[in-house]
């Protein structure tokens, strides 16, 4: 397929240069960028951005939203799940490296159109959409028609990205998005560059735009690695920015890291790594703070950031006692959860569905 990409100039030295994040690949004819996907065409279309995967994805997946995770928009809903192949980061410990590594295009099966997606969604009683597994900047084409389709159905839409994404095309990006959940990898750029092939400051000033500029619902996740990213020092640096730049009610989720991909050397990560940053966050002011990958019931809950009431308790991404008022308050003190919500009638639950979509 030939989907025209966008976000991308041509240079004076006869390449083209891909605008949509801050790799700013500098394509020859034919050539593809780091993210394997955006390609530069060639002979009569050699001054074209070209999208690969438009309409193609590694599979669909109805899912409980809060495996996004997501506790604080509708929670209990159902999300439909689909991405894509490649990636714009080159993580070394990429827990799914099988599809965001893939070289192979003939391994994207499902075909779909944006408004096949949209159609499966609303029959299957899906509160949305979710546009995952590999990172969404890299088809953003693909899932912005998407949000399109979906929002013509009453369905919203969900971006679960690493937010390493230009100025301009993440303006247009998010105008689609209603949601968000972004993986703030690590807080040191070292990290960023040694494991990931990426900076930091463009996902924190993903995240401060995020807070500041739209009325994206968004949450942040950092997957601790043992040794790499989850020393007190760093944990405490990060709770304070997140603290000082986007506040007290943006929900962070700390989840284990299991050995994969390039780093299969290294051991799971203790729960207790997981409860002690839990415990930094706590203390820095941060309001909802969850441990995930691990079976942790406090962790998993939600608290009254005024008067400490349990509000919803989950073990794993499954619902076992919920008391939000349907406009987002604590019923004993009144005070407003932050988040999206309405009235509760009942959950999806832990189960995954396999989805067959037809592709018109």
């Amino acid at each position: 397929m030939t989907y025209p990409g966008r976000w991308w100039h041509m240079l004076d030295d006869g390449r083209m240069q891909c605008d949509l994040c801050p790799r700013d690949c500098r394509l020859h004819e034919g050539q593809r960028g780091a993210c394997f996907v955006r390609q530069r065409g060639s002979g009569e279309m050699h001054d074209q951005m070209i999208l690969t995967t438009y309409g193609r994805s590694s599979g669909f997946c109805i899912d409980p939203v809060e495996k996004k995770p997501l506790n604080h928009f509708y929670p209990g809903s159902s999300i439909l799940s689909f991405g894509t192949a490649g990636c714009n980061l080159a993580c070394k410990f990429c827990q799914n490296w099988d599809i965001s590594k893939s070289r192979e295009m003939d391994t994207l099966m499902d075909q779909a159109s944006p408004e096949a997606i949209a159609h499966a969604a609303a029959d299957h009683g899906c509160k949305s959409v979710a546009f995952t597994y590999n990172d969404p900047v890299i088809f953003a084409e693909y899932a912005m028609d998407t949000a399109d389709a979906c929002h013509a159905r009453g369905i919203k839409t969900v971006a679960v990205t690493a937010g390493y994404m230009h100025d301009q095309a993440r303006r247009e990006f998010y105008t689609k998005m209603d949601a968000a959940n972004v993986d703030l990898k690590a807080f040191t750029d070292e990290f960023y560059v040694k494991l990931c092939g990426a900076h930091l400051k463009p996902v924190l000033d993903a995240l401060v735009y995020l807070k500041h500029e739209t009325g994206v619902w968004f949450e942040i996740t950092t997957l601790l690695i043992p040794g790499r990213n989850d020393s007190t020092d760093e944990l405490t640096a990060m709770c304070g920015w997140i603290m000082r730049e986007l506040g007290p009610e943006v929900p962070l989720h700390f989840t284990a890291f299991h050995p994969d991909y390039k780093m299969d050397d290294l051991p799971p990560t203790p729960p207790a790594t997981l409860h002690r940053a839990r415990q930094i966050a706590l203390d820095a002011g941060l309001h909802y703070v969850y441990t995930g990958n691990i079976h942790d019931t406090d962790g998993g809950t939600t608290f009254c950031p005024s008067c400490h009431a349990t509000l919803i308790v989950r073990d794993w991404h499954e619902i076992t006692s919920y008391d939000v008022t349907p406009d987002g308050k604590c019923p004993y003190c009144a005070t407003s959860v932050a988040g999206t919500f309405e009235a509760f009638h009942g959950q999806f639950g832990r189960q995954r569905i396999p989805l067959a979509i037809n592709r018109r």
